[in-house]
């Protein structure tokens, strides 16, 4: 899985295509990512005690991984990203269109 925690990506495909966003959480036994903003889903929540407030809350759901593309910082363009081992021996995510590290 390429995305991680704190990487912004936009949607591919689906009912939220074209959004962008910030990832949440990653899941990568499953292959899920959470994204904020994306595939957002409404809960009813009762009031269990005296005093605690009901309602419906929004809640962000996992979607597949494979549907979201990381957005390079440096170009701000969706690209798949590229490994490669600095001289240091240390391995790096490398932007495919602009080549940076990122």
């Amino acid at each position: 899985m390429n995305v991680k925690k704190d990487d912004k990506v936009i949607v591919l495909s689906g009912k939220d295509k074209g959004k962008e966003g910030r990832v949440i959480s990653a899941d990568p036994k499953n292959g899920k990512v959470v994204v904020e903003g994306v595939n957002v889903a409404k809960r009813h929540l009762k009031p269990r005690k005296p005093g605690e407030e009901g309602g419906i809350i929004k809640k962000e759901t996992p979607i597949y991984a494979s549907k979201v593309m990381r957005i390079c910082p440096k170009c701000g363009k969706p690209t798949r990203e590229a490994h490669k081992f600095l001289k240091d021996g240390t391995k790096v995510r490398v932007c495919k269109k602009c080549g940076e590290t990122i």
